[in-house]
């Protein structure tokens, strides 16, 4: 929460002066954000490894950059765009599974085998049925029928 206010902060003390410094201000935007990629590239000889930080500030001042400048720049608007994506992902992430809860297979074939022995049983019979031993389903109205009812073909 802090740091979401920090860089948001630190996106509109820069826009605030390039609007009152006009295109000065722009250009010196722009210089200091070329000598921070600098000192990244000047970090690594391979391919740039930006820490999060460097992210951060390239993200932040490019923002404030025209966008026909921005073309030239060490990072390119895709990866920015992918530097935020990536964040929301992380950002909103649950760990809950898809889709309902599978049965066990001794459960599947006892629900398989009650509904080819007794061919009038509905899927609340099943159900019932199942109640009943102690086994506890759902009522089958979304996967129990069609599974039972499938393999009575």
């Amino acid at each position: 929460m802090a740091l979401t206010f920090l860089y948001r902060a630190f996106c509109r003390v820069p826009q605030i002066l390039r609007r009152l410094g006009g295109d000065r201000m722009q250009l010196a935007v722009e210089v200091v954000l070329l000598r921070h990629e600098v000192i990244v590239l000047r970090r690594q000889i391979a391919r740039p490894s930006l820490l999060p930080a460097d992210r951060a500030i390239l993200s932040g001042l490019a923002r404030i950059v025209s966008r026909a400048r921005r073309q030239g720049l060490l990072v390119q608007p895709e990866t920015l765009l992918r530097w935020h994506r990536n964040l929301v992902a992380r950002r909103w992430t649950y760990s809950k599974k898809p889709g309902r809860p599978s049965l066990p297979a001794g459960t599947m074939a006892l629900i398989c085998r009650l509904a080819t022995e007794n061919p009038t049983w509905g899927y609340r019979r099943i159900h019932g049925e199942l109640a009943t031993m102690g086994i506890v389903v759902g009522d089958g109205r979304k996967g129990v029928s069609r599974r039972a009812t499938s393999a009575r073909g």
